[in-house]
């Protein structure tokens, strides 16, 4: 790891962090009848629903499937689904490394309110306190206050987390 980085989570926490929000996950969805969509999304977002996927499916039993959403996290406009499934009378768990104003995933959430969700909840590793948009998580990692000009971002190697750091 490079010192010169703020490091909020490094592996080892990140994973106990996803492990944790997989336990309230069972809680809250047992006894859903059809697989859940974790709706991951790109890039981070969907490493997370897959580790997610595999855990809520060894604590619970629960099966998901795994809709990648792809969007300008900058500039959103269209959002992309990386495969189209009847979200009517499903679950979604929309999951994102990373939340700020709430503007992504108010955008991202589109597609799936056309297709009549039974419910519809959102993850999030990190929670930052820079709410614009009436967007709250239902499960979070950890939540951090932080100035406007402070970054944050989410390492992956592979299919796991590695870290978060702010600059």
């Amino acid at each position: 790891m490079n010192t010169e980085r703020k490091y909020i989570l490094d592996r080892q926490t990140a994973a106990m962090k996803l492990e944790r929000m997989a336990y309230e996950m069972a809680e809250q969805l047992v006894g859903e009848k059809e697989p859940i969509i974790l709706a991951g999304i790109k890039d981070n977002g969907v490493v997370m629903a897959r580790a997610l996927a595999k855990l809520v499916k060894s604590i619970a039993g629960i099966d998901s499937q795994i809709i990648e959403v792809g969007l300008d996290k900058r500039n959103p406009g269209p959002v992309e689904l990386n495969g189209h499934s009847d979200f009517s009378g499903r679950t979604v768990v929309m999951v994102d490394d990373v939340t700020n104003s709430g503007k992504t995933l108010l955008y991202a959430l589109r597609p799936f309110l056309d297709g009549y969700p039974k419910k519809i909840q959102i993850l999030t590793l990190i929670e930052r306190t820079h709410k614009a948009f009436p967007v709250k998580a239902d499960y979070v990692g950890v939540s951090i206050a932080t100035t406007l000009q402070d970054h944050i971002y989410v390492e992956v190697e592979g299919d796991d987390l590695s870290g978060a750091y702010m600059e």
